[in-house]
């Protein structure tokens, strides 16, 4: 397979590509090596400390109810939307995990229910154009028991689903779905568990 072919069949020039969670970690290399390979990156994210040549948009993925005018705000200033990178994701690990309800629910709210209105919004107009891709960043939770944070596992195992459900549904338009399960990596986010002895014994 010839370079010129490679480039050609995986080039994302000038394709506007959604990325949540793209001010750190996982989502800014993401955003990075796109906007490195020419694509147009619209990045989102709570705030922004870190700086690419990049369209950056503040924005809490918690709101659910304005995720849809977010979106309809980019479509209508790139006038399309050709692939989304749902990576924004929060871990709470607690000993009262069980009972945290104020943690349970900001979990879902953010890794799963997000991305659920985000599909829903963008693959309609994906689907304008007969073709588009979407990419969600799931977690080994999705497969595997990890102590205190069953908030994050459901959230990740019922991504993984979606994933499926959004191919299968909108195949017929073109619109590819697919997982990325990274393994353990030390990030911001996981920092402190990464860290932690007694913790990653028991994993």
């Amino acid at each position: 397979m010839t370079e010129a072919f490679v480039g050609e069949l995986f080039s994302v020039k000038d394709k506007v590509i959604l990325v949540t969670g793209s001010n750190r970690g996982y989502g800014y290399a993401i955003a990075e090596g796109l906007n490195k390979a020419g694509a147009i990156v619209i990045r989102i994210d709570l705030s922004f400390d870190t700086r690419l040549n990049t369209d950056d948009f503040e924005f809490d993925l918690a709101n659910k109810i304005q995720i849809k005018s977010l979106v309809e705000k980019i479509n209508k200033k790139y006038g399309r939307i050709d692939a989304l990178v749902n990576n924004a994701g929060v871990s709470i690990s607690s000993a009262n995990a069980y009972t945290d309800n104020e943690a349970y629910e900001k979990t879902l709210a953010i890794n799963l229910h997000s991305v659920f209105e985000l599909c829903c919004t963008v693959c309609p107009i994906m689907a304008n154009k007969n073709s588009g891709s979407i990419v969600n960043i799931t977690s080994l939770g999705a497969e595997l028991g990890f102590p205190n944070n069953p908030a994050y596992q459901i959230s990740k195992a019922g991504l993984k689903q979606l994933t499926k459900a959004v191919a299968r549904d909108w195949s017929v338009n073109n619109i590819r779905a697919n997982n990325i399960c990274p393994g353990y990596i030390k990030t911001s986010m996981i920092k402190n568990s990464y860290e932690d002895k007694i913790l990653n014994a028991n994993r």
